[in-house]
């Protein structure tokens, strides 16, 4: 297969530890990166030693005229629609890191310029090729949990936080920085259900030194389907689960690595039909219901994680859609729906605004 060249705007941590990573690993075999670009001098000074064959600029107005057939948006959050838009304008393929924009109408304008220009736009959503976060929705799918009472979302921590990404300006906070994860897993098991609805929202700044939240608290709730418990929290140094999902049948417990799960099988343990009075013992004395029940138990680990596999599927996707194969493997109206939900919750909890500007 072809490979296509790739350039990537913004040498930080997702740029180099994120893409970086991934297109340096055997992984890749799809593409070649040609340009790296960051603002940063010193930024720039460090790309050698992870690409040493690449061009090195210092602004993405420089990949205008040039040959490439995939930008890499992987700039601070604030700068997404800008450079993307820009990129988009000047007829190149952007694959945009999260937050997609800071609003629907932001995400809307920039799949109108792709449509318009005939370039192709994706958002690297890569917890939804996540092998946990998959094998969740194969559980849910087989029936063998029963039917699901509720689904938690967890990515918690106890940690104070002081870069950029705790910037409101910068569009920072835990909901637009590591909330698209969660709200992409949440609105994927509801099969991006276009009526989704936020049942209940919260964002506190805990211990942050910027001005936006570090605690994001968001139930969502579908017809015919189970809420959906979302938590982001600086404040939880107890953290056993990333996933629980919950069943008349049994519990489904996953961390990115590994999962538990706990249930019964219809048949295998005797009915039980209502009694109308006080349920007793022997000699007449009253009792509480209880039962040993015939349960299974079940547990493995998963090879891979959101990093590789599930940027894999990414890239493979953008890769698919460039050349005419195939298409994206999360589609930009889903990239769209989950900004929706955050532009939403950031609507029903305002916080105050601090001035602290760019040194």
């Amino acid at each position: 297969m072809k490979k296509l060249t790739i350039a990537i705007v913004g040498h930080g941590r997702s740029g180099r530890n994120i893409h970086g990573k991934y297109l340096t690993s055997e992984l890749n075999t799809l593409y070649t990166v040609k340009y790296i670009v960051d603002a940063d001098e010193r930024r720039r000074g460090i790309v050698g030693s992870m690409f040493p064959d690449a061009e090195v600029l210092s602004s993405h107005t420089e990949l205008f005229d040039k040959d490439v057939d995939l930008v890499v948006n992987a700039t601070y959050s604030n700068d997404h629609y800008r450079v993307s838009k820009d990129l988009l304008e000047h007829g190149k393929n952007v694959l945009t890191e999260k937050p997609f924009g800071r609003s629907y109408f932001e995400c809307s304008e920039l799949m109108r310029i792709a449509e318009k220009k005939g370039v192709v736009l994706a958002v690297f959503h890569n917890t939804q090729g996540a092998p946990y976060y998959l094998k969740a929705k194969e559980i849910i799918e087989s029936g063998r949990l029963g039917k699901i009472s509720e689904i938690s979302i967890r990515y918690n921590g106890y940690a104070r936080r002081w870069d950029w990404q705790t910037l409101q300006w910068r569009l920072g906070g835990s909901l637009y920085n590591t909330g698209p994860h969660p709200v992409a897993m949440a609105l994927g098991f509801y099969d991006f259900d276009k009526n989704t609805e936020i049942k209940y929202s919260k964002l506190s700044r805990m211990q942050t030194s910027g001005d936006a939240e570090d605690f994001v608290k968001i139930i969502l709730g579908a017809d015919g389907k189970p809420p959906i418990d979302i938590e982001i929290s600086a404040t939880d140094p107890y953290t056993d689960y990333t996933l629980k999902i919950q069943g008349s049948l049994g519990c489904f417990k996953a961390t990115s690595s590994k999962y538990k799960m706990k249930y019964r099988i219809e048949g295998e343990n005797p009915p039980r039909p209502v009694q109308p009075n006080f349920i007793y013992g022997d000699n007449f004395e009253p009792l509480y219901c209880s039962e040993k029940l015939v349960m299974h138990e079940e547990e493995g680990e998963f090879d891979g994680d959101a990093m590789n596999v599930g940027a894999k599927a990414i890239y493979e996707g953008v890769y698919r859609k460039i050349t005419g194969t195939g298409e994206l493997s999360v589609s930009n109206e889903m990239s769209r729906q989950v900004i929706s939900v955050i532009e939403a919750v950031h609507g029903q909890n305002r916080l105050e605004v601090t001035e602290i500007e760019e040194k």
